[in-house]
């Protein structure tokens, strides 16, 4: 993700002085879930700096919202997608439980099990119900603009999290909040240049397309592959659609159509953890035979990562509530939004994986 390069500094500021004193809590467990010790710290969702944001930022008079007070207000969520991903599980209970904790009025929950359709008409819905406030999850990076003209026309401000729009800020929606993906392409690469030394046959198993996080998470990948390690060779790059079944398949096509591939780096961990049933299925030792870098963090994975099965995961922190409603709140307070809001994400190996699985999600 290139990012417009003037920065709000004080707005950022203020944003990770708000952010660094909220406790996050009531994440939901991935199955096999392990609450037995671990590094619970990696939970918090902290604003990165320097550079943690970047676009001109939005006050509430120049997006031509009214005023609102959150205890008295209806909040719409919409998730992008089914909750079937400890990611997005995670997500929504977050969001959830941070409304709770503020005490939001009333909190609408929706989702789009993946259907752009279903998302529009989620969030027509929530408006039709009275939101006064939206917090969106977009299934996709284009598609939604008759949902946003529908909240812009009842002056309802429109918070996008996780993935970003093709959309103007300050107008179509007021902000967008979550990782520079790029950059979790890059820190994959170097993830996988030091697990393979540098040489190999790669396969990508891409995420959805039609949406960000997929197109930066291989550019950032790819880029920095050519950039630091030629001896590293792509040899495939197929979409497994961010499903473990998906990875599952697409790996199981792969060990018979490339034998040779020596490495996988998968755009989550859902995908990475279905290559490892696949490699397993065909005698494989994934981690070792085939070296595996992935992201999310859930906690599935870096179980993987500390059995040996994973060899570096990056995190992508699902955890937004706590971020998104302070940044609700400060917009409602007067203050100045970034156009982007970028986190900072952690990055597990085998040195710390042990340590935290019990802090992942």
């Amino acid at each position: 993700m290139t990012l417009p390069q003037r920065s709000r500094t004080l707005a950022v500021a203020s944003l990770v002085v708000a952010t660094a004193t909220l406790a996050l809590s009531g994440c939901a467990k991935s199955e096999n879930a392990n609450d037995a010790g671990g590094d619970n710290g990696q939970a918090a969702q902290a604003v990165r700096t320097p550079a943690a944001s970047s676009g001109p930022g939005c006050k509430l008079e120049t997006y031509g919202a009214p005023k609102l007070d959150l205890k008295d207000a209806i909040v719409g969520f919409s998730q992008s997608e089914k909750e079937a991903n400890p990611f997005r599980i995670a997500e929504t209970q977050s969001i959830k439980d941070e409304a709770a904790k503020v005490g939001v009025k009333k909190l609408l929950t929706t989702n789009a099990q993946s259907q752009l359709p279903k998302q529009i008409s989620d969030i027509q819905d929530m408006l039709a119900q009275g939101a006064q406030f939206l917090i969106v999850a977009p299934l996709n990076s284009d598609g939604l603009e008759p949902a946003f003209q529908a909240a812009a026309a009842k002056k309802v401000p429109v918070l996008t999290i996780d993935r970003k729009v093709n959309a103007t800020a300050c107008k179509d929606y007021l902000a967008f909040l979550g990782s520079d993906f790029v950059e979790q392409g890059k820190r994959s690469a170097d993830a996988m240049i030091k697990a393979t030394g540098g040489k190999g046959k790669v396969a990508i198993l891409l995420g959805a397309s039609g949406n960000n996080v997929t197109t930066d998470r291989t550019k950032g990948f790819v880029d920095q592959i050519k950039a630091e390690a030629p001896g590293l060779e792509i040899v495939a790059q197929q979409t497994g659609e961010f499903a473990r079944d998906k990875g599952q398949q697409v790996m199981e096509q792969l060990i018979q159509s490339k034998p040779d591939i020596s490495a996988v780096y998968a755009e989550n961990d859902e995908m990475a953890l279905g290559a490892v049933t696949a490699l397993k299925a065909a005698g494989k030792s994934p981690g070792k035979d085939v070296k595996i870098v992935s992201i999310d963090g859930t906690r599935n994975a870096v179980q993987a990562l500390a059995n040996g099965e994973l060899n570096a995961v990056i995190e992508s922190n699902p955890r937004f509530g706590p971020l998104a409603f302070a940044t609700v709140q400060k917009f409602y307070a007067g203050e100045e939004i970034p156009e982007n809001v970028i986190i900072a994400d952690r990055a597990y190996d085998d040195a710390n994986a042990k340590a935290s699985v019990g802090g992942a999600y």
